[in-house]
């Protein structure tokens, strides 16, 4: 059988023994959220009427279903046979990688846990459940997009998508699998790079194997590059790994080394990058030198999968017509993006602010930080080693009553567990005094002339009014280094009703004119460290892009390119 996305899902933290769940998978439509009532959860007593394809969400086409309509709740459910020296004394594992909204999940009829979090991968332990021969696995989704209370990101609310909202997601929209662990394995890992002395620092969470002894091997293109060990005890370790050579992740040069992890039984193929990141007066600095973010916005979608790349190898495409545009990097928007497009963003030297999908979430209600803070936390844990990941922006463009104590304690704990990155509390709009490395706005003024005049007291320490774009509410001065949106020319020949920004360019040549325009006020701005382009593809109805939603450039890559690779006014000889 044809496996739709089979390939390793988790490329900086690699096992033999995995199986892959993509394929078909009975399903059922609960819109009544009465299935568990109905004895859906009991094994394979009761047939599912419909199959879908995982890991495609049922909206889109390749899922089988394509039904766009609202739907709160859906059943997944397959019987899969394990190999047979899985079992005996060894742990498996079932992996999510990411299941909107609620996932509730039952093993041979019993109940194995709750997920809660639409954007994120996460695992149970199923060992206690199996049995030798078929076992049954069931899935229950349930996603109440519209009630305030979950992020959805861009998608819509209503039935039609509108504006900027898309399609909407629910259920599976990532790899299921499983893997097989012995009794004591290496649980989670954090890289710190230290490269004043040429030494990755590593900390382990260790599930067993009180006494056992981990171990760390790193190489570079094949050649031995240090070694590192320490004893564990209370299932935690720390060790140090010496390099013997110093390669540095760079943009446009992602040098990783290779890493082996071994403890007892366990071995992980892991692999890091050596690279500082800080904010020195505003700006982005790259291993000690400025880096001006010639950025992206990437959203992620996808005619046919809608959440999910038909193919890695459409991930990756992706990150290459993005610098085919002369692009260093995205900002990965109102997303969480999944861990192979991540991998490949470390291996192209590719940079990416990770951000999370807050929109549909009022952050003016409590339950902002119930249904918020824990997935945010999954991510800084699962994501925290991507060295192309240089800053973290959970929130895009939130409300003017949003609740400011619930934006501080987002920071405070981002930079608690993870003091290696920049940080924007909320990109765009509303910044809370004092809690961001960065101040950024969002401009899609489209007269190159008029976008020069109102950034220009930013170049003598002067501010900028975030309300002439949103309105009175908006009312706030901020000393902005990073235009973080901007552009958004709406083109497309053949649709003059698709939605954008500005009044449509009459010909190609005043697209161009106008996109060098803008940017060439952003880069030869003294006072600007970064821009951010609206955006690299059309979505749906959104016809901003610069290619089209089905990946076919509006306009000659090379134009875009040249006007991006000229010199910065902050970067130096």
């Amino acid at each position: 059988m044809n496996i739709p996305r089979p390939e390793y899902p988790r490329p900086q933290f690699v096992r033999p023994a995995w199986l892959n769940l993509n394929g078909p998978w009975e399903y059922q439509t609960d819109r009544g959220e009465s299935g568990e009532a109905r004895g859906f959860a009991r094994g394979a007593e009761v047939p599912f009427n419909e199959t879908i394809t995982v890991p495609f969400c049922r909206e889109s086409e390749l899922s089988g279903i394509g039904d766009k309509d609202f739907c709160d709740c859906v059943w997944y459910r397959k019987t899969v046979s394990l190999p047979a020296d899985w079992l005996g004394g060894r742990r498996t594992v079932l992996h999510i990688g990411a299941c909107d909204y609620r996932t509730d999940v039952w093993v041979n009829g019993q109940y194995i846990g709750e997920h809660i979090g639409g954007y994120v991968s996460f695992s149970f332990d199923i060992t206690a459940a199996l049995q030798e021969g078929d076992n049954v696995l069931t899935v229950r989704a349930t996603d109440h997009l519209r009630t305030g209370e979950q992020p959805g990101g861009k998608q819509c609310m209503q039935y039609h998508s509108c504006g900027c909202s898309y399609t909407r997601t629910t259920g599976i929209w990532q790899t299921v699998w499983l893997e097989n662990l012995p009794g004591a394995y290496i649980a989670h890992t954090k890289y710190y790079p230290d490269l004043d002395r040429s030494k990755l620092v590593i900390e382990a969470d260790l599930h067993g194997g009180e006494g056992l002894t981990l171990c760390a091997d790193a190489s570079y293109n094949g050649v031995a590059q240090g070694h590192g060990e320490t004893v564990v005890h209370g299932g935690k370790a720390t060790l140090e790994l010496p390099l013997k050579e110093l390669y540095l992740w760079e943009v446009g040069n992602g040098r990783l080394y290779d890493l082996t992890l071994t403890f007892g039984e366990d071995r992980v193929e892991s692999y890091f990058g050596m690279r500082s990141v800080r904010c020195v007066d505003g700006f982005l600095y790259l291993n000690g030198k400025p880096v001006f973010q010639r950025l992206v916005l990437d959203q992620g979608f996808y005619p046919d999968g809608i959440y999910t790349a038909p193919t890695a190898a459409e991930l990756e495409a992706d990150i290459d017509r993005s610098l085919a545009m002369g692009f260093n990097g995205a900002r990965l928007h109102q997303k969480v993006f999944e861990p192979l497009f991540l991998s490949l963003c470390d291996r192209k030297g590719y940079m990416v602010w990770g951000e999370h999908a807050n929109w549909g979430l009022d952050i003016a209600r409590q339950t902002a930080y119930e249904n918020f803070l824990p997935e945010w936390c999954e991510v800084l844990a699962r994501d925290f080693n991507h060295p192309a990941i240089i800053g973290w922006c959970p929130l895009n463009e939130t409300q003017p009553n949003q609740n400011d104590r619930f934006a501080r304690l987002l920071a405070t704990v981002t930079r608690q567990y993870d003091s290696t990155r920049l940080y924007i509390d909320a990109s765009g709009w509303k910044h809370v005094p004092g809690v961001s490395d960065i101040l950024d706005i969002h401009d899609y003024e489209q007269d190159p002339a008029k976008f020069a005049e109102v950034l220009a007291p930013l170049a003598n320490g002067g501010t900028y009014d975030v309300h002439r774009i949103f309105g009175p509410a908006y009312r706030m001065e901020v000393q902005a280094t990073f235009v973080s949106e901007y552009g958004g020319i709406r083109w497309a020949s053949a649709d003059a009703s698709g939605w954008g920004y500005g009044q449509a360019p009459m010909s190609e040549q005043e697209f161009l004119d106008r996109f060098r325009g803008l940017t060439e006020v952003l880069l030869f701005h003294p006072r600007m460290g970064g821009l951010c382009y609206t955006q690299l593809t059309d979505v749906e109805q959104e016809v901003n892009g610069l290619y089209t939603y089905d990946r076919k450039a509006k306009f000659d890559p090379a134009f875009m390119k040249a006007v991006l690779s000229q010199k910065a006014a902050i970067e130096t000889e």
